[in-house]
């Protein structure tokens, strides 16, 4: 069998140039090598060399010259064809680079604590999905080692939790951006709720607890606050990492948990779940938000990060990077 006329990389062979596919298209409009080579800012025997040598190179005829001008024919009708499509989807290419230079469109991908994953990551992002349709944003809620690591691997851009104590920190980028206030959460009707007054920490002595595995931030706090009394921690302890176990123990049994004030908040239904009146505040070592430092982020992934910091400092988190960070 002979081998096609035009092969795959004809347009290779005959060194199309993006300059031919214009002429094309002028040619098309205008019906006159002239006025279409004026409209390309070239001369008219410029034009006409540059089309005559590729008809030469590819053998056949493009165009049918007569006395009123110049007119496709067949061939040429297909190449004017296909030159309208090329040149549409370089356009397309052009605004989508645009848009992702400016941050619009493009894939991000970051993780956050449970505190600012309601207040802070939820807002900004349900925004974002309005102002940028084109920016695909993927929220990831773990515990802060997990994120680092994520971080590290480069399979998150950035996240918004605490550098573990094992990982070196100037590796990373790190903006505090605020503190995590927990609280104790029991059942609507629960005893503890019936006092009269806030309850104190003896007040929770021989309680039972939903609580996360020991060596976890919230478990360590719970234990110091208790110590912090001269008490022992709390010793009938359920331990689980799931808010979804925790509150389905709680609504049924007389158990307490403790969470992210900002996620009881979210869960607290009259009826249902109700935040115990404790007589101080008290929380967890501050979170920020953190990325690596030799990796620089896309220009979508700028864009959430300045929503966020912006959101942050809005709500009174927010003190922006300080200058070792910039």
């Amino acid at each position: 069998m002979a081998p096609p006329r035009f092969p795959a990389d004809w347009f290779q062979r005959v060194r199309l140039k993006l300059r031919h596919l214009q002429l094309f298209m002028a040619l098309e409009e205008h019906r006159n090598l002239h006025r279409a080579a004026a409209s390309l800012n070239m001369s008219q025997p410029a034009a006409s060399k540059l089309l005559g040598d590729l008809e030469d190179m590819l053998g056949i005829e493009l165009f049918d010259r007569h006395g009123r001008g110049i007119e496709p024919n067949w061939y040429g009708s297909l190449m004017i064809r296909h030159a309208r499509m090329i040149l549409s989807e370089l356009k397309e290419a052009g605004e989508e680079l645009n848009a992702l230079q400016a941050g619009h469109s493009g894939r991000v991908s970051i993780g956050t604590v449970m505190a600012p994953a309601v207040e802070l990551v939820v807002p900004v992002v349900s925004a974002m999905t309005q102002e940028h349709p084109g920016l695909k944003i993927a929220v990831g809620v773990e515990s802060s080692d997990v994120l680092a690591e994520r971080v590290h691997q480069g399979t998150m851009d950035f996240a918004i939790g605490r550098l573990p104590s094992g990982m070196d920190p100037l590796t990373f980028v790190y903006e505090e951006i605020g503190d995590e206030e927990l609280c104790f959460v029991c059942r609507d009707d629960h005893p503890l709720l019936h006092l009269g007054r806030d309850v104190v920490v003896e007040d929770l002595v021989g309680a039972t607890w939903m609580l996360q595995p020991v060596g976890t931030l919230l478990r360590e706090r719970v234990d110091a606050l208790f110590r912090s009394r001269g008490l022992p921690p709390p010793q009938r302890v359920i331990e689980s990492a799931s808010p979804v176990m925790s509150m389905a123990m709680i609504a049924q049994t007389d158990s307490l948990t403790v969470f992210a004030r900002a996620l009881a908040e979210l869960y607290s239904t009259p009826g249902r779940y109700a935040i115990v009146p404790f007589y101080k505040r008290f929380s967890v070592e501050p979170y920020g938000i953190f990325r690596l430092r030799e990796r620089p982020l896309s220009p979508g992934a700028q864009t959430l990060l300045a929503a966020l910091r912006a959101a942050a400092i809005g709500k009174g988190l927010g003190r922006g990077p300080t200058p070792t960070d910039l």
